[in-house]
């Protein structure tokens, strides 16, 4: 099943008539690990894929690394502030990437690579704890790379690190 599909289930089973809330996606830890296994999965299979080229215009990617202590001190909003940043360089990268892949293997995997991340980060623009609405206005430390195989391993670093510690946030203060 898609995952755009499976977030917009997710998300319409979820909400209430009076207020609708997608933080109660969090409640169930059991998604997020579903997306961490699928984006190793990913990962797995686009370095099965054969003789990706080497991106001519290299991919502006986030850097996602941080120190669990640093991500302890942030606020909610500021985390996913900073992981929409994120997914918006990688939804980028994935689609400038998918017009310099003839390779129908490597463009299938960067199709759904772009669905996934693009999911989540429409899902991650519907929550907000401050006035107003997310502008990408946002630079985060950024890398360029030339392979393709990058972008795979930068998502799931992404998916397996803010993102699945975001969830386990949100579920310390949305799920009683």
């Amino acid at each position: 099943s898609p995952p755009g599909l499976l977030l917009l289930t997710s998300f319409l089973l979820h909400v209430k008539e009076d207020r609708a809330s997608p933080a109660r996606l969090v409640c169930d830890n059991r998604l997020i690990h579903k997306y961490v296994v699928e984006a190793k999965d990913m990962e797995k299979r686009v370095g099965q894929c054969q003789a990706l080229p080497a991106l001519s215009c290299p991919a502006v990617l986030p850097s996602v690394d941080f120190t669990l202590l640093q991500w302890k001190s942030k606020s909610n909003e500021t985390k996913r502030r900073e992981i929409l940043c994120d997914l918006a360089l990688l939804v980028g990268a994935a689609v400038g990437a998918q017009g310099q892949v003839s390779d129908e293997c490597g463009a299938r995997q960067l199709r759904q690579l772009y669905r996934h991340a693009n999911s989540f980060f429409l899902l991650l623009q519907t929550f907000s704890w401050e006035a107003g609405h997310w502008e990408p206005s946002c630079s985060p430390h950024s890398m360029e790379q030339t392979h393709i195989t990058g972008i795979f391993l930068t998502y799931r670093q992404l998916v397996q690190g803010k993102l699945r510690f975001f969830f386990s946030d949100l579920a310390k203060v949305l799920c009683k």
